[in-house]
């Protein structure tokens, strides 16, 4: 590939970040419905015939946050699965833990989109991008949790795919009612009883719950950091302005 493509390629992502970011800084303030794809061509600085070449509709372009959001599920269950030495019930906490604080630290935006996010991840849409990214995340999450039946860490009394939906139940629950319903104390702590929860019936051992929790940050990093800078950016733009 020419020098040319490569940077026509990187500036086509470089402008679908921002558009992204955009999005996700209006919808954050006002919620999905009240903002038009006008105002978020205005704030990401492109037109509004560039979002349209990205994103088809405003509905599209909550499908790339969609799939943006569980691109970075997808990755720290890969970071987690590549794990090899660590306790798989010592990963499961660490994946409780690192969303928990991941969404209590950007709430606003969270609770803008994220029953958006569940209907579009949830069958209403399907084969779309969102339900496609979700599918990915549990095939991965089913792998990890089958490595700890295997090992004897986790009890095989329940089938993997029983185990992977309980998850996915505690998570989704757990974040929703901290987001709709009350919020009176932090995200961090409910997630790690939903873990417990979880783990409680199935660990067979308790030596993990003594580790320090490992990380599932790296070595595959996430774009969720990557669009939160460039929002900001955006703020600060807007703030001169």
């Amino acid at each position: 590939m020419s020098g040319a493509a490569t940077t026509r390629i990187a500036n086509r992502a470089a402008q679908r970040d921002r558009i992204l970011a955009a999005a996700r800084l209006l919808f954050s303030e006002r919620g999905p419905d009240s903002v038009t794809v006008a105002e978020v061509a205005d704030e990401a600085g492109v037109s509004r015939a560039t979002v349209f070449n990205h994103f088809g509709s405003k509905h599209a372009l909550l499908e790339g946050i969609t799939e943006d959001v569980l691109g970075d599920y997808t990755v720290i269950l890969r970071n987690a699965l590549e794990a090899e030495s660590a306790p798989v019930p010592a990963l499961i906490r660490s994946l409780f833990d690192f969303m928990g604080s991941g969404i209590e630290q950007q709430r606003q935006f969270h609770r803008a989109v994220f029953r958006e996010i569940a209907k579009l991840t949830l069958g209403l849409d399907a084969g779309g991008p969102g339900q496609l990214a979700r599918q990915s995340a549990v095939e991965l999450l089913e792998k990890l949790l089958q490595r700890g039946q295997e090992r004897g860490e986790l009890s095989n009394r329940f089938r993997t795919a029983d185990l992977a939906t309980a998850f996915d139940s505690l998570v989704f629950g757990t974040i929703t009612h901290w987001l709709y319903d009350d919020a009176s104390e932090s995200l961090g702590l409910r997630m790690a009883r939903a873990a417990e929860v979880l783990l409680g019936p199935v660990e067979s051992t308790e030596a993990s719950r003594d580790e320090s929790l490992p990380p599932v940050d790296t070595p595959h990093l996430t774009s969720g950091s990557r669009l939160t800078d460039e929002a900001e950016r955006l703020r600060g733009v807007r703030k001169r302005g």
